[in-house]
């Protein structure tokens, strides 16, 4: 099986005996490299050229894309559906998967659909409750949640076989993810449930929006201090807000979000809270980056994707790298060196 994800001629990041899967975001992370990963919002459309048009937006600055799977239990087009487009043309998405609308019959068969595909990354989620979204009518399957997902995935890839005990011939080689989110009480209790994805078999974990840097620092020492840091990699969330008014509505109503007062009042301050967003991302990225055991971000820019570029390259957490994408010309990737 060829896979989009193999190394190119000339690839400095081959793949080890220890990899799991043939991805480059596994071969950058292990490599020690500091990972970047976009949130890729999905199209309320059946046109392809709506998701690569979305996608391009990221060439050249990101590891990996996460196609999102009807976040906040909205209905768009499917995270299966994306990644069959985006590893067409050589892109690496992270297919997310969540438990809330399918059972582990349907989820088995998609998680070989999109390894067969050339998916490398697969990031499991419980999924939002149908109550928070456009179709609150919905009936919720929840046959599994995150960690019975990360166990089912890992025993297909590690022990060839279904959750049922039937073997498989060929098994997904896949780099396996999980969400966590330090900023949401009991506080104490986020590493440890960090500690049982882990053990449920996540290899990278992606955290909710970081704006509280204290608070992520609390949760990395108690993860140092567990022996969880030496087992997975973390890519705490980041983003721009467009202005002091949306900050303070996504505190307000978005749970396990909080955005300190001082980061509102610097928002509300500015002649150009938009700008201002940006600029405090860019900060809050060269902060995080100092953080023992982070080892990248996650970008979630809604509505601001276009910023994503200019966001990466002014924190400067490259180091003049660059990720791969489709149809790049090498002599261009020479310039920007």
């Amino acid at each position: 099986m060829i896979f989009h994800d193999e190394p190119n001629i000339g690839d400095p990041l081959p793949i080890l005996p220890d990899h799991t899967s043939p991805g480059r975001l596994e071969r950058v992370l292990r490599a020690g490299h500091f990972a970047v990963t976009s949130e890729l919002a999905p199209p309320d459309s059946a046109n392809p050229e709506d998701v690569y048009e979305r996608a391009r937006v990221f060439d050249g600055y990101v590891d990996g894309m996460n196609a999102t799977d009807g976040s906040g239990a909205n209905c768009h087009m499917s995270s299966v559906g994306m990644c069959a487009l985006l590893t067409r043309v050589g892109y690496s998405p992270v297919m997310q998967i969540s438990c809330r609308d399918k059972n582990r019959i349907a989820i088995q068969g998609d998680v070989l659909g999109g390894a067969a595909m050339g998916v490398t990354n697969m990031l499991c989620l419980t999924g939002d409750g149908v109550q928070a979204g456009d179709h609150p009518e919905a009936k919720p399957v929840f046959d599994l949640d995150c960690m019975s997902l990360l166990e089912t995935v890992r025993g297909m890839r590690d022990k060839h076989e279904f959750l049922s005990g039937r073997k498989l011939t060929d098994p997904p080689k896949v780099f396996l993810g999980a969400a966590s989110n330090p900023f949401a009480p009991p506080y104490d209790f986020r590493p440890h449930r960090m500690a049982k994805k882990i053990a449920a078999g996540a290899q990278f974990i992606q955290t909710n929006y970081c704006f509280d840097i204290p608070r992520f620092k609390e949760f990395m020492a108690r993860s140092r201090d567990l022996g969880l840091l030496e087992k997975v990699f973390v890519l705490p969330g980041v983003g721009p807000m467009a202005s002091a008014r949306t900050a303070t509505w996504i505190r307000n109503n978005v749970p396990g979000i909080h955005i300190p007062d001082d980061v509102i009042k610097r928002l509300a301050g500015a002649k150009d809270q938009k700008k201002e967003g940006q600029q405090i991302c860019i900060d809050l990225i060269q902060e995080l980056r100092e953080i023992e055991g982070v080892s990248g971000v996650h970008v979630m820019a809604y509505r601001q994707e276009e910023a994503v570029a200019e966001i990466i390259d002014r924190s400067g957490v490259l180091d003049g790298r660059v990720p791969w994408y489709p149809g790049r010309d090498e002599e261009l990737l020479k310039e920007r060196a």
